[in-house]
């Protein structure tokens, strides 16, 4: 069996505990996946197993040969996990009672590739991109409010060193979250609902994997 599985962010809402508690949870439509490939070290030099989520009919003659195996009409989007340990077989199901109610997960955006990340904000400036505390506001200082301030030295080193916090493009990057609570499993809907926020837009690709520390 694998401990990952692929989904999509619904969105969030709130349940209430038996003692009334108001619980801020987030609706992930975890399943059905497949499983597409399983990769082994004597072919592929490494173990991995390759699952499927996501149905769509619009794929290439490649991709259809590559899910021939698989049930239904072709899978969009595909993700490799680490083996567990026990047996899986091309084009088997994997449904959201991988994960029970009470266990710690770890959800990741943009880690399927073609997928967005976290929420993009576009071209931000470095007081919003990295908390800069921007110029002074007085002291004859008009238009630098916002401004980063220096950004290298004079003859030494005589250059920007790389990764220096500047202006750029914001957000949609690959961010995981550790240890959300599962607050309960729906199989019926193949719903997960976790506790607290998830990273990304509605309708994002994620990966929910057991927790691992």
């Amino acid at each position: 069996m694998v401990n990952a599985l692929l989904g999509r962010k619904v969105g969030m809402t709130q349940v209430f505990s038996e003692s009334g508690e108001a619980i801020p949870v987030t609706v992930l439509e975890v399943g059905p996946n497949y499983v597409t490939q399983v990769k082994t070290p004597e072919r592929d030099g490494y173990s991995a197993i390759q699952i499927g989520f996501g149905e769509t009919r619009k794929l290439n003659k490649p991709a259809r040969g590559h899910l021939k195996r698989v049930p239904g009409p072709g899978l969009r989007h595909l993700h490799e996990v680490k083996p567990s340990g026990e047996d899986v077989e091309v084009g088997q199901q994997l449904n959201v009672d991988l994960f029970t109610k009470g266990e710690k997960v770890d959800v990741t955006v943009g880690a399927v590739p073609g997928t967005m990340g976290s929420k993009g904000k576009g071209f931000a400036g470095v007081v919003k991109r990295h908390g800069f505390a921007g110029g002074p506001k007085t002291h004859g200082q008009s238009d630098r409010h916002r401004a980063p301030g220096s950004i290298g030295a004079s003859t030494t080193p005589g250059r920007v060193f790389k990764g220096t916090r500047m202006a750029g493009h914001m957000g949609n990057r690959r961010r995981t979250v550790l240890n959300l609570e599962v607050v309960d499993v729906l199989p019926e809907r193949n719903v997960l609902l976790v506790r607290g926020g998830v990273p990304g837009a509605k309708n994002g690709i994620v990966v929910v994997r057991k927790a691992v520390k």
